[in-house]
């Protein structure tokens, strides 16, 4: 019993439940602009969406751990956000089974997807299963490799701010039809940030593992400015978002607490060393979280008409 408990325990780590907010905000911004563009919201669609986005999650992380299991075990000193979930490096679980789940998890995925396209008559959500699955290989998987070779920014970009939400959109609506791919500029900077933000505290490991994350590349300093001016623009593309509606009022009731809080991250970016653990987390923390407040905004924004 002890056993099975601790093997339980063991796969909820490797699920990495907090990375569900990095998938969910996108689906329901995607959702929310299908709404303000005259879809009927439905609520059993909402519910196939955010299984969609669990299924997806599920996929990524046990994924990225067999991926990554080499440089991960390089990593000293793993964060919430970085470093993996450990669950192999701490010998929680093997790379084959973590490899099948990953597996499963993807079939899983192309099966969800296609109950939607069958039963829901909502083709495209096998598109997005299949965009979803190929980012990732890209990602972390030859012959491409992003996440090493560089470009990996540019993979999440699409995946978190193009693909979701343009998912969550057409599942809504039943098409893309009134989608602008500028509407969606705004959310894959924030998943270009994102990918940055969250590649710092992974530095030192990413470099003896030769990793060419954004921060390897550019050094941590600039990424840490770079994270915050992506962001900074995300968040004032709102008018691509709101479209008509972006009223002086409405923008800045939208993009307010948004900049507030990455204000707070800019006030540490200088002192928010790697080798500082505590102000390098509390840096990741707002930069990040001003990204998925953004979005949120948008949401409400959009919704409150």
């Amino acid at each position: 019993m002890v056993e099975r408990a601790s093997t339980l325990r063991a796969w909820l780590r490797a699920a990495r439940p907090l990375a569900q907010a990095n998938i969910a905000v996108p689906l329901v911004f995607g959702q929310a602009l299908a709404v303000a563009h005259g879809a009927r919201f439905d609520p059993w669609i909402c519910v196939l969406v955010h299984v969609f986005g669990v299924l997806d999650q599920l996929v990524i992380v046990f994924a990225n751990d067999v991926a990554d299991e080499a440089g991960d075990r390089l990593h000293r000193a793993p964060t919430p956000f970085s470093g993996g979930s450990r669950v192999l490096v701490d010998g929680l679980l093997d790379a084959p089974r973590l490899r099948a789940a990953a597996i499963a998890a993807a079939i899983a995925l192309v099966g969800h997807a296609g109950l939607l396209a069958s039963v829901w008559h909502r083709p495209l959500a096998l598109v997005a299963a299949g965009a979803a699955l190929l980012l990732l290989l890209a990602y972390s998987y030859g012959p491409l490799r992003l996440s090493y070779r560089g470009g990996g920014e540019l993979a999440q970009g699409l995946g978190l701010g193009a693909v979701l939400p343009a998912f969550a959109y057409a599942m809504q609506a039943g098409s893309l039809d009134g989608l602008s791919p500028l509407m969606l500029l705004p959310t894959i900077l924030l998943g270009i940030a994102g990918n940055i933000v969250t590649a710092l505290p992974d530095e030192p490991a990413d470099r003896l593992a030769d990793k060419r994350s954004w921060p390897v590349r550019v050094g941590v300093r600039v990424a840490r400015k770079h994270a915050l001016l992506v962001t900074a623009l995300a968040i004032l593309c709102t008018p691509l978002v709101l479209g008509d509606d972006a009223t002086p009022e409405r923008l800045f009731a939208t993009e307010a607490p948004a900049l507030a809080l990455l204000a707070v991250a800019a006030l540490t970016w200088r002192s928010a060393l790697v080798e500082r653990r505590r102000e390098c987390i509390a840096f990741v923390v707002a930069a990040a979280g001003a990204g998925s407040l953004a979005m949120l905004a948008w949401s409400v924004s959009l919704l409150w008409r």
